[in-house]
């Protein structure tokens, strides 16, 4: 569907999610990251590059698991802190999933995807046309009730820079891996805030699409 197209049903609120395929489980519980693997980090940064064509495959459960490891999973346990940095640690970026079965938020502490809702919201995730069929769109949203110790002016620019270090660890972790990915500015907040079930507090900052090469 074209972006043009995209943005006047939004506008309609006819931009919604459509039935998810196959069964959903209210929580999926991820296999453990291997956090041994990739190239060397150079390597990653010299091969680091955004793609707009992608292959409707899905991932595999081990990639999707590395995947929002690498994003903003927990890399020191014993003091529960994140692969991403959050400032003063309020950790206010939730990261949700967009797949063929169903909406989740991913729960970093389980390292488990969450339902969110029984739906396939890949659609409303982007105005761009392969956002439809991509196997994966990444949503980061802010959430505000966390981060009271942060002046209120400066929230919506301190979860920017969290949201760009998330989607950076992706980029990274798709290059090491051959996925191909492109983080996103160009939605419509409206719709997608509905099927996200947003509240007043939490606001979308970006959107990341990812997949393997159409090619």
């Amino acid at each position: 569907m074209a972006l043009l197209g995209k943005w006047l049903l939004g506008r309609l609120g006819r931009m919604n999610p459509i039935a998810a395929t196959g069964h959903t489980d209210h929580q999926v519980a991820l296999p453990a990251p291997d956090r041994s693997g990739g190239i060397p980090l150079m390597a990653a940064l010299a091969r680091r590059r955004s793609g707009r064509e992608f292959d409707p495959a899905p991932l595999t459960t081990e990639q999707l698991s590395n995947l929002l490891w690498a994003a903003d999973g927990i890399n020191r346990p014993e003091v529960h802190e994140h692969t991403a940095p959050s400032a003063m640690n309020a950790q206010e970026l939730d990261v949700y999933v967009a797949l063929a079965e169903g909406l989740y938020r991913y729960d970093a502490e389980p390292h488990a995807l969450v339902l969110v809702a029984h739906s396939d919201a890949r659609r409303v995730t982007g105005l761009q046309g392969f956002v439809d069929v991509a196997p994966l769109d990444l949503v980061y949203v802010a959430d505000h009730s966390r981060m009271l110790t942060i002046p209120e002016g400066r929230r919506v620019e301190y979860a920017g820079i969290c949201a760009g270090a998330v989607a950076q660890n992706v980029y990274l972790y798709c290059a090491s891996e051959g996925l191909t990915t492109v983080v996103r500015g160009l939605f419509d907040a409206e719709p997608l805030g509905r099927a996200l079930a947003l509240g007043s507090h939490q606001h979308i900052v970006l959107t990341q699409t990812v997949g393997r090469p159409k090619d």
